[in-house]
C-alpha cells in the first residue's frame, strides 16, 4: 500500500467528466465545516503551469531554478520541475504532503493505484463501471441504477452530506459528529 501515507486517505475514482472536482467542491467545506483538516493531492494529465510569465516566480524557474519555493504570510508554493517525464506515483508525491496538520487525505485521480476510493458512476457516462475490477473501490455513489450488482455500500451521488458521514465514518471513526 502506500508508506508515504500517515493519515487516512481516500480517493474519487471516476472516469473523466462524471463529477470528481464538482462533488470536491461540495464535500471539502461540508468536510472543514465539520471540523476535519484535510489536505488533496490532484492528478493532472496534462502539462500545467501554477506561475504566470512575467511574474518572478516564473522567470527564476524557467531561468533554470528547477526548484522554487516562493513563500508569502499567506501561503507556501514549491514547484519542482520533474527531470524525468513520466506519471507520477502517489505514494511518491505524498512524500511532499505535510500531514502533520491534516486529519485526512483526498485524492482525485490515481485510479489505478492501490489505495481506498469512492467510485463515482454515472450511467450517462457511458463507461463501465470500475468497481467490477478494482478492489480498492469501497464505495459508489451514483446518480441512478448500477448495472452490475455489488455488495459494496452505495451512495447518492447528489447527496454530498450522506458522502461526508460515510467518509467520517469508515476513516475518522474517532472524530464523530
Amino acid at each position: 500500500m502506500l508508506t508515504n501515507a500517515h493519515k487516512p486517505i481516500v480517493g474519487l475514482a471516476a472516469y473523466s467528466g462524471v463529477g470528481k472536482t464538482t462533488l470536491l467542491k461540495k464535500l471539502i467545506p461540508l468536510l472543514i465545516d465539520s471540523g476535519i483538516r484535510l489536505a488533496l493531492v490532484k492528478h493532472a494529465h496534462h502539462d500545467f503551469d501554477i506561475d504566470k510569465p512575467g511574474k518572478d516566480s516564473y522567470e527564476l524557474r524557467k531561468a533554470g531554478a528547477y526548484q522554487l519555493l516562493i513563500t508569502s504570510a499567506k501561503r507556501r508554493a514549491l514547484m519542482i520541475d520533474n527531470t524525468v517525464e513520466q506519471d507520477p506515483v502517489l505514494d511518491d508525491e505524498l512524500a511532499y504532503l505535510q500531514q502533520d496538520d491534516v486529519d485526512l487525505i483526498l485524492v482525485e485521480g490515481f485510479r489505478h493505484e492501490a489505495f481506498p476510493k469512492l467510485e463515482l458512476f454515472r450511467s450517462a457516462a457511458g463507461k463501465d463501471p470500475l468497481y467490477v475490477e478494482d478492489k480498492n473501490i469501497i464505495a459508489i455513489a451514483t446518480d441512478g441504477e448500477l448495472p452490475l450488482q455489488t455488495e459494496l455500500p452505495v451512495l447518492d451521488i447528489n447527496q454530498p452530506e450522506s458522502i461526508v458521514e460515510f467518509i467520517r465514518s469508515e476513516f475518522l471513526p474517532e472524530n464523530p459528529l
